[in-house]
Protein backbone atom coordinates (compact mmCIF):
# COMPACT_ATOMS: atom_id res chain seq x y z
CA UNK A 1 0.00 0.00 0.00
CA UNK A 2 2.85 2.42 0.95
CA UNK A 3 4.67 1.97 -1.71
CA UNK A 4 1.69 2.06 -4.62
CA UNK A 5 0.70 5.93 -2.65
CA UNK A 6 4.15 6.84 -3.34
CA UNK A 7 4.14 5.91 -6.72
CA UNK A 8 0.33 8.04 -7.50
CA UNK A 9 2.42 10.88 -6.03
CA UNK A 10 5.31 10.54 -7.97
CA UNK A 11 2.65 10.38 -11.20
CA UNK A 12 1.12 13.47 -10.13
CA UNK A 13 4.45 15.31 -9.22
CA UNK A 14 5.90 14.43 -12.79
CA UNK A 15 2.32 16.17 -14.10
CA UNK A 16 3.76 19.13 -11.94
CA UNK A 17 7.14 19.22 -13.42
CA UNK A 18 5.65 19.53 -16.91
CA UNK A 19 3.49 22.25 -15.78
CA UNK A 20 5.77 24.03 -14.95
CA UNK A 21 8.25 23.62 -17.75
CA UNK A 22 5.42 25.35 -19.91
CA UNK A 23 5.79 28.17 -18.15
CA UNK A 24 7.72 31.32 -19.49
CA UNK A 25 11.07 31.93 -17.76
CA UNK A 26 10.80 34.12 -15.37
CA UNK A 27 6.78 34.28 -14.77
CA UNK A 28 6.55 34.61 -11.45
CA UNK A 29 3.01 34.73 -11.48
CA UNK A 30 0.68 31.95 -9.58
CA UNK A 31 0.09 28.34 -11.46
CA UNK A 32 -2.90 25.78 -10.86
CA UNK A 33 -0.62 22.92 -10.23
CA UNK A 34 -2.43 19.34 -9.31
CA UNK A 35 -2.27 18.11 -5.92
CA UNK A 36 0.09 15.37 -5.10
CA UNK A 37 -2.26 13.59 -2.81
CA UNK A 38 -2.19 9.54 -2.59
CA UNK A 39 -5.89 9.95 -3.63
CA UNK A 40 -7.25 7.94 -6.55
CA UNK A 41 -9.37 10.61 -9.12
CA UNK A 42 -7.89 13.70 -7.14
CA UNK A 43 -8.26 16.32 -9.72
CA UNK A 44 -7.72 19.14 -7.05
CA UNK A 45 -5.97 21.89 -8.08
CA UNK A 46 -3.53 24.45 -5.67
CA UNK A 47 -2.61 27.62 -7.18
CA UNK A 48 1.18 28.39 -6.32
CA UNK A 49 4.09 30.81 -7.37
CA UNK A 50 6.57 28.83 -9.64
CA UNK A 51 9.61 30.51 -7.17
CA UNK A 52 7.00 28.59 -4.01
CA UNK A 53 6.77 25.25 -5.97
CA UNK A 54 10.50 25.21 -6.79
CA UNK A 55 11.31 25.63 -3.35
CA UNK A 56 9.02 22.85 -2.60
CA UNK A 57 10.55 20.69 -4.85
CA UNK A 58 14.35 21.60 -3.48
CA UNK A 59 13.12 18.47 -1.33
CA UNK A 60 12.83 15.39 -3.02
CA UNK A 61 10.47 13.66 -0.52
CA UNK A 62 8.23 16.58 -0.32
CA UNK A 63 4.82 16.95 -2.04
CA UNK A 64 2.34 19.81 -2.34
CA UNK A 65 -1.27 18.52 -1.71
CA UNK A 66 -4.55 20.17 -0.37
CA UNK A 67 -6.02 20.78 2.59
CA UNK A 68 -7.28 17.28 4.24
CA UNK A 69 -5.57 15.69 1.25
CA UNK A 70 -2.51 14.48 4.08
CA UNK A 71 -2.43 11.05 5.07
CA UNK A 72 -1.94 9.78 8.70
CA UNK A 73 0.25 7.15 7.79
CA UNK A 74 4.44 7.48 5.87
CA UNK A 75 3.97 11.19 6.03
CA UNK A 76 4.61 14.35 7.90
CA UNK A 77 3.15 17.69 7.35
CA UNK A 78 6.01 19.97 7.05
CA UNK A 79 4.52 22.98 6.32
CA UNK A 80 1.12 24.89 6.59
CA UNK A 81 -0.61 27.20 4.08
CA UNK A 82 -3.76 29.02 2.88
CA UNK A 83 -4.97 26.65 0.41
CA UNK A 84 -2.37 23.41 0.50
CA UNK A 85 -0.01 21.47 3.36
CA UNK A 86 3.80 20.63 1.99
CA UNK A 87 3.95 16.98 3.20
CA UNK A 88 7.12 14.81 3.97
CA UNK A 89 7.28 11.20 2.22
CA UNK A 90 8.71 8.52 5.42
CA UNK A 91 9.87 5.54 5.12
CA UNK A 92 9.51 3.24 2.49
CA UNK A 93 7.40 6.02 0.53
CA UNK A 94 10.49 8.60 1.32
CA UNK A 95 12.71 6.04 -0.39
CA UNK A 96 11.11 5.76 -3.70
CA UNK A 97 9.66 9.47 -3.83
CA UNK A 98 13.50 9.99 -4.15
CA UNK A 99 14.25 7.16 -6.33
CA UNK A 100 11.75 8.45 -9.12
CA UNK A 101 12.71 12.40 -8.48
CA UNK A 102 13.12 13.46 -11.98
CA UNK A 103 15.42 15.95 -10.89
CA UNK A 104 18.19 14.12 -9.31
Amino acid sequence: MEERIARNEAIFRDVNEALRRGRWPGDQSAIAFRCECARLGCSRLIELATAEYERVRDHPKWFVVAVGHELSDGETVVETHGGYLVVEKQGKGGLIAEATDPRT
